[in-house]
């Protein structure tokens, strides 16, 4: 007879990764399934660096859970001994009442969070490095920074093999279904039976899922490294992660010097594709694209371009992430559809998943990411 597990998770990326160690953890029979290598450059999880932030200028109901997150990632860097995250503190500029400035501002009074509002004088003298337009203001927060996304998922599977969980890589899904309480995986390697699914593939939950239950659509997105002109001002001791919204509702955002560039990137400004289908190449004018604002606002970084990398948004209509039951099968736990800003969520996401799992409930606030928001 095939073994029955507790649960099986779809998807070994950020969520799914994170999901298996607290299930583990938890002490759940679990199995997971990934259709390529994990960590891997196919999705959307790689790329060396991911920012993690409090301000949450997205809306205010994300900072208790990104607080998780941050305790989190710190408990798995002591159980790993692996070096996940990196302090540089974060600042987000642009106009005093745009989308991103007054966004995170009411993150950090709705919680009470440490931020200082800069002007574009005080910006440029602090940071150096930064050219902000004389209308630009920027919200100062301290404890953003770096996370190391393959070191991330790396750190989790080897904490979630060490606690029991099976991990089988280079399976493609073909299909799947639920039955009797049951969940029955068929991929191009055999079966697994589970007695509950964490859905968790990213860019591809639209092949498990129809329209009417997810409506997401997969955004192309190009990251860029620059090697700086000049580097003083760009260390890490020196210039924080920042966002900027250099006009209306445009956003770039930016690392400080690491491993000799600094990588930028246009935020929601891609194009739509197919996660089986997505162009890998990089087009010479779409790196001018990132050069442009970059070069307006951090003209230090903006030297010779040294490499590009794609990866995919997987976007819902309000840009908001799921964590919710399949309407049909709630044996079924849907995860992901994180819109280009989930990747520092997952530590969190993951005890939160494996608390669904095991009690069928959560003590998170996770109305939010709710699916009959759609209906």
């Amino acid at each position: 007879m095939t073994q029955v597990h507790d649960v099986a998770v779809l998807g070994l990326g950020a969520m799914g990764s994170a999901a298996l160690r607290h299930l583990a953890r938890a002490g759940l029979n679990v199995a997971g399934i990934e259709r390529f290598e994990s960590p891997h450059a196919h999705g959307s999880s790689h790329g060396g660096s991911r920012i993690i932030r409090e301000a949450y200028f997205e809306d205010p109901r994300y900072v208790p859970l990104v607080q998780r997150a941050y305790d989190e990632w710190a408990a798995l860097e002591r159980d790993t001994g692996r070096s996940l995250t990196l302090t540089t503190g974060g600042v987000m500029i642009g106009s005093r009442g745009g989308v991103l400035v007054a966004g995170a501002i009411a993150s950090a009074e709705a919680h009470a969070l440490p931020y200082e509002l800069l002007d574009a004088t005080a910006l440029h003298d602090r940071f150096p490095a930064f050219r902000p337009a004389s209308h630009m203001v920027g919200v100062w927060e301290p404890r953003a920074g770096v996370l190391f996304p393959e070191e991330c998922i790396a750190a989790h599977l080897e904490a979630a093999a060490r606690a029991g969980a099976s991990i089988e890589t280079n399976a493609g899904v073909t299909s799947w279904r639920a039955t009797g309480g049951e969940v029955e995986i068929t991929t191009d390697r055999g079966i697994t039976r589970a007695r509950q699914l964490v859905l968790a593939t990213g860019a591809w939950l639209g092949s498990h899922l129809s329209a009417s239950c997810l409506p997401i659509t997969i955004e192309r997105v190009v990251q860029a490294w620059f090697e700086p002109v000049r580097t003083e001002n760009l260390a890490p001791e020196r210039c924080p992660i920042t966002i900027w919204e250099y006009e209306e509702n445009l956003f770039f955002y930016a690392f400080p010097l690491l491993n000799g560039a600094v990588k930028a990137a246009l935020h929601h400004q891609g194009e739509a594709t197919d996660p089986d289908r997505v162009r890998r190449d990089v087009a010479a004018e779409e790196i001018e694209r990132i050069r442009d604002p970059l070069s307006r606002h951090m003209p230090d970084a903006a030297g010779r371009w040294l490499d590009a990398k794609t990866c995919m948004y997987t976007n819902t209509p309000d840009e908001h992430f799921v964590l919710d039951r399949h309407p049909d099968h709630p044996e079924v736990l849907i995860v992901s559809a994180c819109s280009g800003h989930g990747f520092k969520f997952a530590s969190a996401i993951g005890a939160v998943i494996a608390e669904l799992v095991r009690d069928g409930k959560t003590s998170a606030d996770i109305g939010l990411f709710e699916l009959s928001r759609f209906r």
